[in-house]
């Protein structure tokens, strides 16, 4: 271990909705040992097997018809209307974790299609993502998913365009579609867009691509199920072709270390702090058995 530095960045990790969501969990876990989580709390398995255990108990939106007179967090994605209707109807008590940027680029999408009938209403976001899916609700189901070009496909370049996007998505991309909609429009149509991407989780790209060039190994430590991770991942494999992604130290295996000196560890916003500290040690571990 002489001589090897392994450093943890230190803007990965959880941003601020997801510790909101669980530090509301586990406030609610104090007081009454059990809390039911409409899905996972974040995309990450280490995390939400951590709170099984003090009694989070993870339900899908099929299970929510045949829950009654309890509570029931909303983790910070956010819900359509419906799902709110729908506990309410049940007399289910909501804990609602959902992150405020997220709240706020709700309310938007809402306000926009209501002063705007005539209008598409596209996001710029993941199919089926759960902040997504929450986004299109406040549209009544009618707002277009775009996730790159060949989905435009669906978008009637005669009609005018509302853009927004999902939180989390890159700020490249969504300025690279800004350009491909110009490019199609007709001359008459109405195109306003919106940037309503997290900043927090935005600047990470510039600040794990700066990490990854730092050092010779990098282990990239996030959920699989992890948007946001799997776009960071392929961010620090562009500027670190030695980045291994792992989701636990046990994917951590010796021939991955090959004498580097400079090691980092990063991570998704779904990532939790003691799960990249867990690593350093698997690597620790690995290195003085060399």
């Amino acid at each position: 271990m002489q001589g090897v530095t392994i450093e943890i960045d230190v803007d990965s990790g959880f941003c601020f909705g997801v510790v909101n969501a669980i530090e509301k969990a586990e406030q609610e876990l104090k007081q009454s040992n059990h809390l039911y989580c409409l899905g996972d709390i974040v995309h990450n398995s280490d995390e939400v097997e951590r709170l099984s255990k003090a009694g989070l108990d993870v339900i899908e939106h099929k299970d929510l018809p045949t829950l009654h007179h309890t509570k029931l967090l909303f983790r910070a994605h956010g819900e359509p209307p419906e799902v709110y209707q729908q506990a309410k109807a049940n007399g289910v008590e909501i804990i609602d974790a959902t992150c405020p940027v997220v709240l706020a680029l709700q309310k938007r999408i809402y306000k926009a299609y209501q002063q705007h009938p005539e209008a598409q209403i596209v996001i710029y976001g993941k199919k089926g993502h759960a902040e997504v899916n929450g986004l299109v609700g406040q549209t009544q189901g009618r707002a277009i998913v775009v996730e790159n070009e060949a989905d435009l496909a669906d978008v009637d370049f005669a009609k005018p365009i509302v853009l927004f996007s999902q939180t989390t998505k890159s700020i490249d991309g969504f300025n690279a579609l800004v350009e491909k909609i110009k490019e199609k429009i007709f001359d008459q149509t109405q195109f306003t867009y919106f940037d309503t991407i997290c900043r927090q989780v935005a600047n990470r790209m510039g600040n794990i691509r700066k990490f990854a060039r730092e050092h010779q190994l990098i282990f990239f430590v996030s959920g699989k199920k992890s948007s946001n991770g799997k776009v960071l991942f392929e961010e620090c494999k562009k500027q670190n072709e030695k980045t291994y992604f792992v989701s636990s130290p046990d994917e951590i295996k010796s021939d991955m270390y090959q004498g580097e000196i400079s090691i980092g560890i990063c991570g998704a916003t779904s990532t939790p702090k003691w799960q990249m500290e867990a690593v350093k040690e698997k690597i620790k571990e690995i290195i003085n058995k060399i």
